[in-house]
């Protein structure tokens, strides 16, 4: 089964239509008590996220299932330039969009960026764990995974890596990380998909 595809904005947009799809989906998969919270409160990390973006952004929202494996998607087209981003950026205080914090937070740079700049672990080098290159362009074609993410985290922390202990405590902070088995960010071009996946029991 795959809900409608609803088209979000960082604005708050049509993001209770998001969370009307969680509750249709709990509903008609007759899912326990447990299982549609979960499916709900994945849904509102992947749209606290969204509104978090810098500038006006709007990406499509589905959920789609198949043997229990629920997959929720949110998928974003970055149509800004690198001189629009840094005059929006330059006008927060800090010079940095810091409404999202921890796992979500850093997830969001790879929707933040423009579109004219490399994928975001090329500025934040600690998102370069969980990440393989699609092709020969990484900048181009790259998928992240917070299953490999966490191994990568993991084996860093047996090493006394001070930034690794760091981002352990986020992982274990996250509501995405405890709550999801995965979590997939792609990029191909411009597109940059987000995947949370969970079995329901």
């Amino acid at each position: 089964m795959r809900t409608d595809i609803i088209t979000v904005s960082s604005t708050g947009s049509q993001m209770e239509k998001a969370f009307a799809q969680a509750e249709k989906m709990a509903t008609y998969k007759e899912l326990s008590r447990k299982s549609a919270l979960h499916l709900r409160l994945l849904t509102e990390e992947m749209m606290g996220m969204m509104r978090s973006l810098t500038g006006e952004t709007e990406g499509k929202f589905w959920i789609e299932d198949e043997d229990d494996v629920y997959r929720l998607h949110l998928k974003v087209v970055t149509r800004m330039d690198s001189v629009k981003r840094d005059q929006l950026l330059a006008a927060s205080t800090s010079g940095r969009n810091e409404s999202a914090k921890g796992l979500m937070g850093r997830l969001r740079d790879f929707f933040d960026r423009s579109a004219d700049a490399d994928v975001a672990p090329f500025v934040n080098p600690m998102l370069m764990a969980g990440q393989y290159e699609q092709a020969s362009a990484p900048s181009m074609d790259w998928e992240w995974s917070m299953v490999d993410f966490e191994g990568v985290i993991s084996e860093r922390m047996q090493h006394d890596d001070e930034e690794a202990k760091q981002v352990w405590d986020e992982l274990e902070k996250s509501v995405v990380a405890k709550v999801a088995d995965d979590v997939k960010v792609s990029i191909k071009g411009s597109t940059v998909e987000m995947t949370i996946i969970k079995k329901m029991a």
